[in-house]
């Protein structure tokens, strides 16, 4: 993990200004060196001014301490090396205060104008002292070395410090720049990372609720007619015994037929299940969502329940005792698979209802093959007083279900009692 320029400086602060330790010890150490040059020359500087030699010394020191606060001032250390310049002190100061000036982040135009002072400042001073030399004897040389001399040794002590300290200056800025650029880079992997999380476990707790949406449908209207018909076996047991026996191979049908549904969808989750292990070692994380909802879709999308049961089933109802009027408007077709299973589960769903709480009540099915749609309709009138119940419990469940299945594909779910005191449940599903 990268660490951005603060926690760096944070986990590694020095004193004062300073970021790191050893850069203080590094420019206590050249300022050290600085303050002991210009002593030395404040030696021969404090002859020719005609003043005390320890005078000069001092100066000297006082003037290369200057170099200390290269970080925190360049521009007064520069100033500063541009005043002693006559005085033919703070070569080393100059030069490393030129570069610092360069590699700090200060406008341009500062940086050029102190550059120029201090050319013209060595430029000058060299000029004179080359000429003293040369006038005294010293140098026996043409007249083009002065200007030459005072000229290269100018550019020398001027460009080379400023050109590499704007190097080093851009070379930093761009490390720093791409450190920024990696911490957003991991922040947004990090915030990907916590999003497809969630989004995993959004479709795992969508897959969920859909699986005990299934089972739910499958299990609560076998179980509750496999309940109606014992309920009507135990009270035709003496009376009737051929009923009794008719009630009875009823119950078993239905058994078997819960059973069936029941192990066709746990074979499709246990595959899903299986399908899913094998790919979770190289699947990343930010596709785990789409993987969990295809399963689901997948398994949606098997073998179910069609439109052309629904006969059927409202022949288990009637079998067991329901009064059930099934009426069909409009030309039968096909639909899409999720579509005819959705429809055929409202159906279903609505019709246990009807045993669970008006059992013995009329019930009118009613299916509409519109162009666009499919309708649906399920009224059930008021129970007799005296029609006997089950006592089938109730999870509170169905009417959601139904409603979440509805309105995943884009239809329109209304329940609610009746004028007359029943109950109607409607849909309406978009065929496409």
């Amino acid at each position: 993990m990268t660490a951005t320029g603060e926690d760096h400086v944070t986990a590694r602060g020095g004193p004062w200004w300073w970021a790191r330790r050893r850069s203080a010890v590094f420019d206590v150490s050249l300022a050290v060196v600085s303050a002991l040059e210009c002593a030395l020359e404040g030696i021969p500087f404090a002859r020719d001014a005609g003043i005390p030699v320890a005078a000069g010394v001092v100066f000297g020191l006082l003037a290369g301490s200057v170099l200390v606060v290269r970080r925190r001032w360049p521009i007064a250390v520069v100033l500063v090396s541009i005043a002693i310049t006559p005085a033919e002190m703070g070569l080393m100061m100059g030069v490393v205060g030129l570069y610092t000036l360069a590699a700090a982040e200060m406008p341009r135009r500062i940086v050029a104008s102190l550059a120029g002072m201090s050319l013209v400042g060595t430029l000058i001073v060299t000029f004179v002292k080359t000429r003293q030399d040369v006038a005294r004897g010293d140098l026996d040389l043409g007249d083009w070395f002065v200007p030459f001399a005072a000229v290269t040794m100018s550019l020398g002590f001027t460009a080379p410090p400023v050109l590499l300290g704007l190097y080093v200056g851009a070379r930093r800025r761009l490390m720093e720049s791409l450190r920024e650029r990696a911490d957003s880079l991991e922040r947004e992997l990090q915030l990907l990372a916590e999003r497809a999380e969630e989004r995993a476990e959004w479709a795992r707790n969508e897959e969920r609720t859909r699986i005990a949406r299934e089972m739910h449908d499958v299990v609560a209207h076998r179980v509750s007619l496999m309940v109606v018909h014992a309920a009507a076996l135990q009270a035709v047991a003496r009376k009737d015994p051929e009923k009794a026996v008719r009630n009875a191979v009823l119950v078993g049908d239905m058994g078997r037929q819960a059973l069936t549904e029941l192990r066709e969808m746990l074979g499709v989750l246990r595959s899903g299940g299986d399908e899913r292990r094998a790919r979770a070692a190289s699947v990343p994380l930010a596709a785990v969502g789409a993987a969990a909802a295809a399963a689901a879709s997948r398994a949606a999308d098997d073998d179910g329940p069609c439109l052309a049961e629904i006969e059927e089933l409202v022949g288990q109802s009637a079998a067991a005792g329901m009064v059930v009027d099934l009426s069909v408007e409009g030309d039968v077709r096909s639909y899409a698979p999720l579509v005819e299973q959705t429809a055929y589960r409202v159906v279903q769903e609505a019709l246990t209802n009807v045993h669970k709480h008006a059992a013995g009540a009329k019930t009118y099915v009613r299916l509409a093959h519109r162009v666009s749609e499919i309708a649906m309709q399920v009224e059930n009138e008021p129970p007799e007083e005296a029609a006997s119940s089950a006592r089938l419990p109730s999870g509170g469940n169905g009417l959601v279900g139904m409603k979440e299945r509805v309105s995943a594909l884009g239809g329109v779910f209304v329940s609610g009692p009746t004028d007359a005191g029943g109950f109607r449940v409607s849909a309406v599903i978009p065929a496409s």
